[in-house]
C-alpha cells in the first residue's frame, strides 16, 4: 500500500486566474505541500510561483506591470502577434525584474505540469516541466498563448497553443499521471456554464489550415460543461475538493485595472483562507488503493 499522490490542478483564465494565485498564496502561508501541481495558460504562471514558494510574486507581477505597454499591449500584438511581450514576459521579467526561484523550484520534490494544445491534433499535451531555465519556459508560454491573441510556439516540431482550448481543467488526465487526491481551483463561479466561442468565424480564417484545431475550439463549451459535471460529482464522491470564486467578479481575460485585479486576488485569498482546514485534512495522508 502506498499513500495516496496529492496535487493541485489550477484553471487559467488570464488575468482572472490572479483568483487562484491568492489562494496559492494562502496555501504557501500555511505550509502546503503536495506531490504534483498541473496549470493550464495563466494558472500554470501562477501554479509554478506556487511550486518555487514565492508568495505573492503573482500579484506583485500583475498589480506592477498591468498597465506597462511592455507587458501587454495593442501595440505588441500588432507588431508581432503577441498582446503579451513574449521578451518581456518569459526572459525580462522572471529573469531579472522579478525573479524566478528555479533553485527552489527545482529542489521541491514537486512534479510541475503544463497543459497545451497541439494545434495540429487539436488534442491536449501535458508536459512535465522539471526546470524552467532557458527554453523550458516556452512551455508555460505555449499553455498560456490565446488563439487570436497570442501566436503559436513550435516545441520539438509541436506547434502548441493554449492549453485550455484541448483540456480546461485537466482533472481526469492529472488522475491518470498519478495523482489521485487533487484540490482543484476553478476560476469561475458556481453555476457557470461555458457558452460556444462568439468569434469562431474569425477563428476559422485564421487557423484555416488546422481543422483539428478548430473542432476542438468549436466544440470547447460543450466539453468544458462536460468536465464542470464531472467535477461535481468527483466532488461529492469525495474524491476532489474544489475550490471557486464564491461570488462573481467582472474580470476580462487582458484586465489592466489594477483594482479588479487586486479585488479578485483578495476573492481567492479570502476563499482559500475559508476552505484551509478542509484542505488540510483532505489532502493528510491516505493509502492509495
Amino acid at each position: 500500500m502506498e499513500k495516496a499522490r496529492t496535487g493541485i490542478v489550477v484553471e487559467g483564465g488570464g488575468m482572472r486566474a490572479i483568483y487562484a494565485a491568492g489562494v496559492l498564496d494562502v496555501f504557501m502561508e500555511q505550509d502546503i505541500h503536495v506531490d504534483g501541481v498541473i496549470g493550464v495558460s495563466a494558472g500554470a504562471i501562477h501554479g509554478c510561483s506556487f511550486v518555487s514558494g514565492q508568495k505573492g510574486r503573482s500579484l506583485r507581477c500583475s498589480l506592477k506591470y498591468c498597465r506597462d505597454p511592455r507587458y501587454m499591449s495593442l501595440k505588441s500584438w500588432i507588431k508581432n502577434g503577441d498582446i503579451f511581450d513574449v521578451d518581456f514576459c518569459y526572459r525580462e521579467l522572471p529573469e531579472n525584474l522579478e525573479p524566478f526561484d528555479n533553485d527552489a523550484f527545482e529542489a521541491s520534490g514537486t512534479e510541475f505540469y503544463v497543459t497545451c494544445t497541439d494545434v495540429e491534433t487539436g488534442k491536449p499535451v501535458y508536459h512535465r516541466c522539471p526546470t524552467l531555465r532557458g527554453e523550458m519556459i516556452d512551455w508555460i508560454r505555449a499553455s498560456a498563448s490565446m488563439p487570436l491573441a497570442s501566436r503559436m510556439v513550435e516545441i520539438e516540431g509541436q506547434k502548441l497553443m493554449d492549453g485550455g482550448v484541448g483540456d480546461s481543467i485537466p482533472v481526469g488526465a492529472f488522475r491518470r499521471l498519478g495523482f489521485k487526491r487533487s484540490v482543484v481551483i476553478l476560476t469561475r463561479p458556481e453555476g457557470y456554464r461555458k457558452k460556444p466561442n462568439s468569434l469562431m468565424l474569425l477563428m476559422r480564417k485564421v487557423f484555416r489550415e488546422y481543422p483539428e484545431f478548430l473542432e476542438a475550439a468549436r466544440w470547447r463549451h460543450l466539453e468544458y460543461n462536460r468536465e464542470l459535471d464531472e467535477i461535481r460529482r468527483q466532488q461529492q464522491a469525495g474524491e476532489i475538493l474544489v475550490i471557486k470564486p464564491s461570488c462573481y467578479m467582472k474580470v476580462r481575460r487582458t484586465e489592466r485595472s489594477p483594482e479588479k485585479i487586486r479585488q479578485m486576488y483578495e476573492l481567492g485569498y479570502r476563499d482559500g483562507k475559508q476552505a484551509i482546514q478542509e484542505v488540510k485534512r483532505f489532502l493528510s495522508p491516505t493509502v492509495d488503493q
